[in-house]
């Protein structure tokens, strides 16, 4: 009977989806395309906030469920046994469940805008929020703001791709959904704007930005009215700033900037030495959630978001961190929290680390507001105990250090200001903000020029970056501009075959190739004009003679910045190309030239 129930409820899900997709085909027909954008922007905001709502709710309840059983049941060891069956559980569901492989965090966002035509697949609308619920829920050292953003970009996506909307217009739905997303998230609209533009697009126009407004502020709002303000990082606002600790502030981004580039290599190193293990699925999940089980055991504070603790510190009783740990009959001993802290802190990208190389999936938004935070209150609170400040506001430069390590770890400081102005209720700490989160980027993009999400990608030229020109070129394919009619001579042929193949084409550039599709040299047509027209010449001339080495070669997988360099320092306007040794045809510049100028023209967001 409860069978037959659930499939009527399904059919009538069904139904109405159908009909309201209908509804959406009548007033895009009515709508012009414009009105159609702005009414799509407050839909994928709405569908972006629900799952975030989800996902939090969700995981909240996994992580209440699990504080239940160690509190009330006092099983042994439970924290750490926990996240190890939320990351088998996470490898099951991948492999049997999502067809054995998942796109994990933001950068496949920006992988999609570049080279995918803002195309994602269905299943990043679900995936994420089943996945990152198990791995962070049940304890995973991550966090769930790289799993919102990419389920509020493939919402904005497959919105654009079901109604067949623009390239420009899926582009920027996409951005929308991330913008509903981290909007959503922590209830701050403003920081959701900013990430979309400062992370996601590197090129937008003014007119872009109403539609991302409009979509975050849904979110935001969907959020702030079903979304218990428990679940959500809120802080009551800091303390008033004083100008005279402004040197303190600035050796907090200096501090911020120098561990985001060590958080970036080592998450790095650590991701890769998991990946490259040839370990099977379940025996390296098991290996890396071991670990993570043993570091959760002497740091618990590790366990899940990590949020709970975040305000902790930020409270006037920081000492409660310590309760539930080996050291919490210590923690009135303000050397042994401090250490405690500092020590957790350093450990966090390793948690991190071993909880997504070894399966589980997450991002590392929320362990950067981690580490930023607890780095503040380590050296406000050194500051204090030394006696080098007098009452220092530990919570100020608790909450300013989240900008810090946000700013310096994603290239984002603009969004790193904005959050955490709007997450502590006021804007009474936006001078520390600013002095934070510029001096750490400015560190941090000295040493590591990308984002350490995109770096590798960067480094490939699969996505965007503020480089305009690198973009454009980037995004268009070498195979697309080889010329592959051409007309080959052999070294061993007379000038009069050359004749033969120049009355039969107009191209003035031949290339001179051995048996084996060798190039040999190459022949230009302008070079050689008083030699043809010279029937002695032709005749008591040799190829060898008259042929010339190329002034560069273009191979295949060559991206196009690098072929551009290479017709700028050739000065000339062909070149070959090769294929694992073989020529297979020329590149011309005025045609690369001319698809960048198209380009450029379309890849702006109106």
């Amino acid at each position: 009977m409860s069978s037959k129930k659930s499939n009527q409820t399904l059919r009538f899900i069904n139904k109405t989806f159908k009909r309201l997709e209908r509804f959406l085909f009548i007033l895009k027909s009515l709508l012009t395309p414009r009105q159609f954008i702005y009414l799509s922007c407050v839909l994928v905001g709405i569908s972006s906030a629900l799952a975030v709502i989800v996902l939090k709710t969700f995981a909240h309840w996994v992580y209440k469920f699990a504080q239940y059983i160690d509190s009330y049941l006092h099983l042994p060891y439970s924290n750490s046994t926990f996240p190890i069956i939320g990351i088998l559980l996470t490898v099951l569901i991948v492999k049997k469940i999502l067809g054995g492989s998942i796109q994990k965090g933001t950068s496949h966002i920006m992988y999609a805008v570049a080279k995918k035509g803002g195309i994602m697949p269905v299943k990043q609308m679900y995936s994420q929020i089943i996945t990152s619920s198990f791995t962070v829920g049940m304890g995973g050292s991550a966090g769930l703001e790289s799993p919102i953003t990419v389920t509020g970009a493939a919402f904005g996506s497959n919105f654009a791709q079901n109604y067949r909307l623009s390239h420009k217009d899926r582009t920027l739905l996409l951005a929308c959904g991330v913008a509903a997303g981290i909007a959503a998230a922590f209830n701050a609209p403003i920081a959701g704007v900013l990430f979309a533009i400062e992370v996601v697009l590197t090129e937008i126009s003014i007119t872009a930005f109403i539609p991302i407004m409009i979509s975050a502020a849904t979110g935001a709002l969907v959020s702030a009215i079903v979304l218990n303000e428990d679940i959500l990082l809120t802080f009551q606002r800091g303390e008033a700033f004083d100008y005279q600790n402004i040197p303190l502030y600035i050796v907090l981004g200096l501090l911020s900037g120098l561990i985001s580039i060590n958080y970036a290599r080592t998450f790095r190193k650590i991701e890769h030495f998991l990946g490259s293990s040839k370990l099977g699925d379940y025996k390296k999940a098991l290996y890396g959630a071991g670990i993570l089980a043993l570091l959760i055991f002497f740091f618990p504070t590790l366990f899940g978001e990590g949020y709970e603790s975040i305000k902790i510190l930020a409270n006037e009783h920081p000492e409660k961190i310590l309760e539930n740990t080996l050291l919490s009959d210590y923690k009135d001993n303000q050397w042994i929290l401090l250490l405690f802290v500092g020590l957790t802190m350093l450990i966090k990208v390793y948690a991190t680390g071993l909880t997504l190389g070894s399966g589980g999936n997450g991002g590392n938004f929320a362990p950067s507001l981690f580490v930023g935070s607890y780095l503040g209150f380590v050296l406000a609170k050194f500051s204090n105990l030394i006696g080098l400040t007098d009452n220092l506001s530990v919570s100020n430069f608790t909450l300013v250090g989240m900008a810090g390590i946000l700013s310096g770890l994603f290239h984002a400081p603009l969004t790193a200001i904005f959050l955490i102005a709007e997450i502590t209720g006021g804007y009474n700490l936006m001078v520390p903000l600013m002095i934070v989160s510029s001096v750490s980027f400015a560190i941090s993009k000295r040493f590591e020029p990308y984002s350490f999400d995109i770096k590798d990608l960067a480094d490939k030229g699969d996505v965007y970056t503020n480089d305009k020109d690198k973009n454009i070129l980037n995004s268009l394919e070498t195979s697309q501009f080889i010329q592959t009619e051409y007309k080959a001579i052999t070294s061993s042929k007379s000038l009069e075959d050359l004749l033969e193949k120049i009355q039969q084409t107009d191209l003035s550039i031949f290339p001179v190739l051995d048996e084996k599709q060798h190039l040999i040299g190459l022949i230009n047509l302008d070079e050689i004009r008083p030699i043809i027209f010279s029937a002695f010449k032709v005749k008591y001339t040799t190829t060898e003679e008259i042929m010339q080495p190329p002034k560069e070669i273009i191979f295949y997988d060559e991206t196009l910045e690098t072929i551009m360099d290479k017709f700028e320092s050739s000065h000339t306007n062909q070149l070959p190309v090769l294929k694992n040794g073989i020529f297979i045809g020329f590149i011309t510049k005025a045609h690369v030239l001319e698809k960048y100028r198209e380009k450029l023209k379309a890849m702006i967001i109106e």
